[in-house]
């Protein structure tokens, strides 16, 4: 079944965000709970991580409010990024075909900017994002769906 979440990005206190919010609303992190940058593989081009980023957040999520999913991970300088109010929050849509996934991204970058072109990805997902020609940014993720 599609759904739409909540993507966030912190600077270093993912964890703590998420412990929050779970303390908030109750419930039990998706999957196998925190994933870190230490267990993504090595990916060509990338330099290596410092010992500090190795634990940080790069994926959590947890069901709130009627099955809403929010989600989120640490955005670490040294990796590129720079949050800041406006680029902290994502809308995230999971459509359950690739061309859906492709109607959607296509749809939502006319206009605006893409930041990840669609690509398979290491965890098993197609996945893209961008953002709109309203200053709105998107993931779009599709988890093994067909063509």
């Amino acid at each position: 079944m599609s759904r739409v979440g909540t993507y966030l990005n912190f600077q270093g206190n993912a964890e703590a965000a998420f412990e929050f919010y779970k303390s908030v609303f109750g419930g039990e992190f998706q999957g196998n709970g925190y994933s870190r940058f230490k267990d993504v593989p090595a990916q060509e081009g990338m330099p290596p991580l410092s010992d500090a980023d190795k634990n940080l957040v790069m994926q959590v999520a947890l069901p709130i409010l009627d099955g809403h999913m929010l989600m989120g991970c640490d955005a670490p300088a040294s990796m590129g990024f720079s949050v800041k109010p406006g680029n902290n929050v994502y809308i995230s849509l999971a459509p359950t075909t690739r061309s859906e996934t492709e109607r959607l991204f296509n749809a939502l970058s006319q206009g605006g900017s893409v930041e990840m072109p669609l690509a398979d990805m290491f965890w098993g997902a197609y996945f893209g994002s961008c953002t709109d020609q309203f200053g709105i940014s998107w993931m779009v993720n599709c988890e093994g769906g067909a063509h």
